[in-house]
């Protein structure tokens, strides 16, 4: 795991916004009196999606405060989950998964499509400030290799000239459409097959 180090440019101040305050407080309640730091995760997360996809330390120390709990501690969970960004990724954060069923199916041509669209190199914004990328392990979604992660939504049964219009959708601030790319729903067998003895007639 590589370390990971926050921004050199913080802002001075944070504070949740009233829908994100309400979010953290119905959070909170869901826990037992004297636990409610079990919620420091739930609540970075939301701080992260406040803050343009990214957790300022300012956030850090607001949520410890929040949680009644050493600043340290907040930090420390930030610091270790991958899910959490302690610098800017832009408005649009694309997960490039290259495990091995992604790297057998192509993820090396969306990561291509990536280092074409958006930038050359990993975690560097693109020219606007509007996104990034990174490879990443496994999303889950191996039935539907290769696939790639945009902020909270999936885009799956990907190759080089889909993820590209995808790449040019987002870039115009359009919302492309999440799932799978050859129309299957879900992860259901392609061609209707149902069971194994479908492929004899393949």
């Amino acid at each position: 795991m590589s370390l990971k180090r926050p921004a050199k440019d913080q802002p001075e101040n944070f504070e949740f916004t009233p829908n994100s305050l309400k979010a953290a407080e119905a959070i909170v309640t869901n826990y037992p009196k004297g636990k409610q730091q079990s919620a420091v995760m739930a609540l970075l997360y939301i701080a992260q999606r406040q803050n343009n996809n990214w957790i300022p330390l300012a956030a850090m120390k607001y949520i410890a405060k929040f949680l009644n709990m050493p600043y340290i501690k907040v930090y420390e969970v930030a610091t270790f989950y991958s899910m959490y960004n302690l610098s800017p990724v832009g408005k649009y954060f694309i997960q490039v998964c290259t495990t091995t069923p992604c790297m057998i199916r192509g993820a090396n041509m969306l990561v291509e499509a990536c280092k074409e669209k958006i930038s050359k190199n990993e975690s560097e914004l693109s020219n606007d400030k509007k996104c990034s990328w990174i490879e990443v392990e496994c999303l889950g979604a191996c039935v539907n290799a290769p696939m790639m992660q945009i902020n909270e939504e999936y885009f799956e049964d990907l190759d080089k000239e889909k993820t590209l219009k995808i790449l040019d959708k987002i870039l115009k601030d359009e919302i492309p459409k999440p799932g799978s790319y050859r129309g299957r729903t879900s992860n259901e067998p392609e061609n209707n097959r149902k069971t194994l003895m479908d492929l004899k007639n393949a």
